[in-house]
């Protein structure tokens, strides 16, 4: 007891204390640390690098994805681009008139066939029946306009391509 009264004693004690809490301390900080180091190397993985030059890392990839991304979308507008072109000379506009060429009441055997693209060219195509003939007739059409000046149930074929109707004469005779 006589230790504790001393100034030595008591100051031996303090520093037993305060060491104490210092171990504590350290205990505490090297359990966090630890658990630091975990959640650390959930984000990074197992390698060496700290989670600054993780970051960087990931920022150099997300600019290559994003770089990736923009080629790809380039690449992909051309195509369309192609494609709707393409597309522009496909047929998108045809019409069927049956008709009478004699009026002899033959039950409409004759026909005009409009076949357009989307800038309204393309051609027509007759087939006129006679009792004992068929004739084929093709004309061109450019812009809605034959090349050619056109029979009046081709350009009904065409004007109904254009409208975007089936014709048939017949139902209206």
């Amino acid at each position: 007891m006589n230790s504790l009264e001393s100034s030595a004693g008591l100051i031996a004690v303090i520093a037993a204390v305060i060491a104490a809490v210092a171990l504590v301390a350290v205990i505490v900080a090297l359990s966090k640390l630890r658990s630091l180091r975990r959640d650390q190397r959930l984000v990074i993985g197992e390698s060496e690098r700290d989670i600054t030059a993780h970051a960087a890392d990931l920022e150099r990839q997300f600019v290559a994805l994003h770089d990736h991304l923009i080629d790809i979308a380039t690449r992909l507008d051309r195509r369309v681009a192609i494609a709707e072109k393409r597309l522009d000379g496909a047929i998108s506009h045809r019409a069927v008139v049956r008709y009478d060429a004699y009026n002899e009441l033959s039950g409409h055997q004759s026909v005009s066939i409009a076949l357009l693209d989307a800038a309204r060219s393309g051609v027509v195509i007759s087939s006129i029946q006679h009792r004992d003939q068929t004739r084929f007739y093709v004309r061109q059409v450019e812009r809605g306009k034959g090349t050619v000046e056109l029979s009046p149930e081709e350009q009904q074929a065409v004007d109904g391509a254009i409208a975007g109707e089936l014709l048939d004469l017949a139902e209206s005779v």
